[in-house]
């Protein structure tokens, strides 16, 4: 494969490559911290850490979590919001030479059991609200000890008091348990001083998990050089430096929450706004109060704000760059925020870029002074990117569609316990290199600008979030009621796609609307919200492919068909 870079001439002033150091992200951290100690390094609802104040924290979580046993090379659970917490006992591991595996909180019982088991972690930590989700299947995993955090824990005393009326007061007291430890006097308590591990930039720094076809959630193992590269390429892309400030919206089980909201931001000196919970009204209070310089998001979060009438008064010259990912930025979209934007004194355009847990989160993007219709951008510095065929991996002409294809120091090292997937996934070009099959089809022109088309692999993208069909489909075949079931993602205005469930009965005569609620309430209590069906629709069979598969994208274009004005013309075109 050729090793032409033609997008390198629309660089301008970031760096065509980049010296990443050899250390790990605690170490990167410390770095930070010695050269800028009195910096603040992240804002939790209005309480602040010094990048002194946020190592020493680091250290005692260290500590603390070696007098429990947590070894190197062992896995330990994570399951909270965007918050102190789970932040420092992400780097707090990381200094152990543990591996942090990161879930998003809301998980349900059986989904923390899959975590669980797949990560083989012994200690875990998450919210005091989520306590009895993690009780309910302590017989089922080789969990020993539950770290309970309180958001709390880092509020004043007014914040306090305003989170126990309105939220604290409704959290059911946790029982006694002698699994359970408090983080506060985890943290308070005397332990020895842990040493950081003999583990090096190349060794594992986190498992995200994503999907794939057989159904259950993948585990991406991620290394401390893919987090440094990915966070250094999108800071230099995004002129990111010491005195910058980001809103941290984007959740840390997230790699783009992890991996740019927070790693990038503590590597370049800068300040995370931490947000545990999205909301426009919340994160248009944050634009006005905090004012930061760079703003990160999913499509539906800047239609949101666009669309937020607490913003029409607000100055937005504090904004110097946003960009969109995760989701197709559809063009009305981009136009209402930058209008918006222009509108209160700022001059931003909302770029698009692209990315996949596989490599962090992006790995290229539009170039800030720079637009071309429908383009998710170039790729960053030392990032190589090009369109295969998907079967051979032989590079195509610009203008071709084929499978995207990257490589590069934010390539993952594999997924967890799993070679056959890995050695699908990272393949050995002719050129020598292992570039990463990303499942996505699109095409490059000549300038090496890239654009997406649609995925080769089954998923839904809804609100931002991965949703894997099979998995949802598994669920529904424990139904007694369901015979076969079909799971697609159809157009929606607020969430990009939504979920939908095609399905046949085992008796036709039970299909109504009751039995509607009763498939999509059995999902709810085993699947996280948004990958529960917001739609069941009711067939006598689901089509089929030549092969006898079920054809899951005829039934996506029969349903936009109908829901077109002109019966779908367009889309058949």
């Amino acid at each position: 494969m050729p090793d032409a870079r033609p997008w390198l001439r629309f660089y301008r002033d970031v760096p065509a490559t980049l010296d990443y150091p050899q250390v790990t992200l605690y170490e990167a951290l410390v770095r930070t911290a010695q050269r800028v100690p009195e910096a603040i390094a992240w804002d939790f609802l209005d309480t602040t850490a010094t990048y002194r104040e946020l190592v020493a924290a680091i250290d005692a979580c260290a500590n603390a979590l070696a007098a429990l046993g947590l070894e190197p090379g062992e896995r330990m659970l994570i399951s909270m919001p965007t918050s102190p917490q789970g932040v420092i006992a992400f780097y707090a591991a990381n200094k152990l030479g543990a591996v942090p595996a990161m879930i998003h909180p809301l998980s349900t019982g059986p989904e923390i059991e899959h975590y669980l088991n797949a990560s083989g972690a012994r200690i875990a930590l998450t919210l005091d609200a989520f306590y009895g989700r993690f009780a309910s299947i302590r017989s089922k995993t080789a969990l020993e000890t539950l770290i309970l955090a309180r958001i709390p824990d880092y509020l004043s005393r007014l914040r306090k008091f305003g989170f126990w009326l309105t939220k604290g007061r409704k959290i059911a007291p946790v029982p006694a348990d002698p699994r359970v430890r408090w983080w506060r006097g985890l943290l308070a308590g005397a332990h020895p001083a842990a040493q950081r591990a003999n583990t090096g930039t190349n060794d594992p720094a986190a498992i995200l998990f994503s999907g794939g076809t057989t159904g259950l959630p993948k585990g991406i193992v991620l290394t401390n050089r893919n987090f440094i590269a990915e966070g250094m390429q999108a800071a230099a892309w995004a002129r990111m430096h010491e005195g910058d400030s980001i809103l941290a919206i984007l959740p840390i089980f997230h790699g783009f929450g992890l991996g740019v909201c927070v790693n990038a931001v503590f590597m370049g000196g800068g300040k995370s706004i931490l947000v545990p919970m999205f909301s426009a009204e919340a994160v248009a209070g944050l634009l006005r109060r905090k004012r930061p310089n760079l703003l990160v998001g999913v499509p539906t979060l800047f239609d949101a704000l666009a669309r937020d009438p607490s913003l029409a008064g607000a100055d937005l010259s504090c904004l110097r760059a946003t960009f969109s990912g995760a989701d197709t930025l559809p063009r009305p979209v981009k136009e209402r925020f930058e209008k918006l934007v222009a509108e209160r004194g700022g001059r931003v355009r909302l770029l698009e870029g692209y990315g996949l847990t596989e490599a962090v989160t992006a790995i290229m993007a539009m170039p800030v002074d720079e637009y071309r219709e429908g383009s998710i951008g170039i790729p960053f510095p030392d990032m190589l990117a090009a369109i295969c065929r998907p079967d051979t991996g032989e590079a195509l002409a610009p203008g071709e569609e084929g499978e995207i294809c990257i490589s590069g120091p934010a390539v993952m090292a594999g997924y967890l316990d799993d070679p056959a997937a890995t050695a699908e996934a990272l393949r050995v070009h002719a050129d020598g290199r292992t570039w990463l099959h990303t499942g996505d089809i699109g095409k490059m022109d000549a300038d090496g600008f890239f654009y997406f088309s649609l995925r080769l692999k089954r998923m839904i993208k809804s609100s931002g979030f991965n949703v894997y069909p099979a998995q949802v489909e598994g669920v529904l075949y424990q139904h007694p009621l369901v015979a076969e079931v079909c799971v697609a993602g159809v157009p929606d205005p607020a969430q990009v796609e939504r979920v939908k469930a095609f399905i046949v009965l085992k008796d036709a005569a039970r299909a109504s609307d009751a039995t509607a609620r009763a498939l999509i309430e059995f999902c709810q209590q085993r699947l996280i919200k948004w990958s529960c069906p917001r739609e069941v629709e009711f067939r006598a069979e689901l089509p089929r492919t030549l092969v006898g598969k079920i054809d899951y994208r005829r039934l996506a274009e029969e349903n936009l068909a109908r829901s077109e004005p002109d019966g779908g013309a367009n889309a058949r075109r």
